[in-house]
């Protein structure tokens, strides 16, 4: 199937994926962590063994996004090099190495009727999952539903179709290899938009979506679904270079959260510092952001500051960049009077995604952590950690910025529910 398959088609396919998922998904419920632990073992090998195999797709892909004149940072996104597809081994590793939380019953209490309630984990069943470019999340996806005794049903972007394949059949054959259904986990073949309508109204078969792209396709999610979705719809990230912060540390913080890599939602957009750290902090910054071809959209006060170093990209910020996710090497940088105002810039600008603050003041560290309303709030280190690997969840299906269910970095737990289980010896209800 293409673009240009007949709508009736796709509405058949979409179904028939869907029937056996939730097939799947009773299979998977019941599968012992044995079995999970060992399809996830696998894959991990499987990965490294297909380093080179792996290449033919993924180079297909690079070359379609190049011709389409797709933006560095964006092709960057579709590349499957041996650093990427070991940091996905390491992350099925990760999980297997990980206890199943399915089944497990906690907060068991006897009631004065004699009855005991507690609460049982449960795998959520099927999740459909949306996302553009990195083909990666393929693997991040699959190894999640595998861990989490889930079904899913991915739908990559066309511009990573050839290499989502690739990975999802070495998926299939991890799963075949220990005994699991391989329907547990099934890529949409086709490339055509009315897949993603299918996929997000079918209440029969799928549970939750999981949009991961760019603001326009999970606000289209966000709006047409009629199933509960997971989301973020963006990533304005903040670090905040607190009066009392080591000005060596926040240099290479600043650095490093900026410039390791544009194009992730956790790379920071926006650096906010104090008056009092301005003179010395801004000017070692701008250094460095000149060197390396960043940006800087400054409010009148840090303009001052930045302007003098050599190579230096300055404009004057407008409102609209304080709000902004670049995805690319510019930063927004503001000064501010204190850790009170950095604290109401962020939650007035900020997508609630990451924000960090570079101190030596354990008060100011500790209201950071308390005030700012954000999914991720970190104290003296790089946004570029908020991550499901980094943060040791072996990998993460996307960043939620919701309030409710699963916030942050979702992996295994996200990806579960919780049900009532009452233990009695024959009780009656006066």
């Amino acid at each position: 199937m293409n673009s240009t398959t007949p709508a009736s088609d796709v509405a058949a396919l979409m179904t028939e994926m869907g029937r056996a998922a939730r097939i799947a998904s009773a299979h998977m419920a019941k599968a012992s962590a044995a079995k999970k632990n060992k399809a996830l073992k696998v894959l991990a090998a499987l990965l490294r063994s297909h380093v080179d195999a792996l290449k033919p797709a993924n180079e297909l892909d690079l070359a379609r996004a190049r011709h389409a004149g797709m933006a560095a940072p964006l092709v960057d996104r579709l590349r499957l090099d041996q650093k990427t597809l070991e940091t996905c081994a390491q992350g099925c590793e990760q999980l297997a190495a990980m206890g199943d939380v399915i089944g497990e019953i906690s907060g068991m209490i006897q009631q004065p009727s004699g009855i005991r309630v507690g609460q049982m984990r449960v795998p959520i069943g099927v999740f459909g999952m949306v996302f553009e470019s990195r083909p990666n999340v393929t693997i991040e996806a699959a190894s999640l539903a595998i861990k989490s005794g889930n079904a899913c049903i991915l739908r990559g972007g066309s511009e990573a179709i050839e290499s989502n394949r690739a990975l999802a059949a070495l998926v299939q054959q991890a799963l075949t290899a220990a005994d699991l259904p391989p329907e547990a986990v099934q890529l949409v073949a086709t490339t055509d938009r009315a897949a993603v309508g299918a996929l997000i109204t079918m209440p029969a078969f799928v549970d939750v979506v999981i949009p991961r792209g760019g603001k326009g396709l999970i606000e289209r999610i966000s709006s047409e679904a009629k199933v509960p979705v997971i989301k973020h719809l963006d990533g304005n990230c903040h670090t905040f270079v607190d009066d009392s912060a080591d000005m060596a540390m926040a240099v290479r913080l600043a650095d490093n959260a900026k410039t390791q890599k544009y194009s992730p939602c956790n790379a920071t957009e926006s650096l906010l510092v104090t008056v009092a750290a301005a003179p010395d902090f801004l000017p070692a910054i701008a250094a460095i952001y000149a060197e390396k071809g960043v940006e800087m959209r400054c409010c009148p006060q840090a303009l001052k500051w930045v302007s003098g170093a050599a190579g230096a990209v300055v404009t004057a910020a407008v409102d609209e960049d304080w709000y902004a996710e670049y995805l690319a090497p510019i930063i927004s940088i503001k000064v501010v009077s204190d850790v009170d105002a950095a604290i109401a810039h962020i939650n007035t600008y900020s997508s609630h995604h990451t924000d960090a603050i570079v101190t030596s003041n354990h008060v100011h560290a500790q209201r950071f952590l308390r005030e700012v309303d954000s999914a991720s709030v970190m104290v003296n280190t790089s946004t570029r950690f908020a991550d499901g690997f980094e943060y040791g969840l072996g990998a993460e299906i996307g960043i939620s910025t919701d309030k409710f269910h699963a916030r942050g970095p979702v992996g295994v737990l996200g990806l579960t529910s919780l049900k009532y289980v009452v233990l009695g010896q024959g009780e009656i209800r006066a």
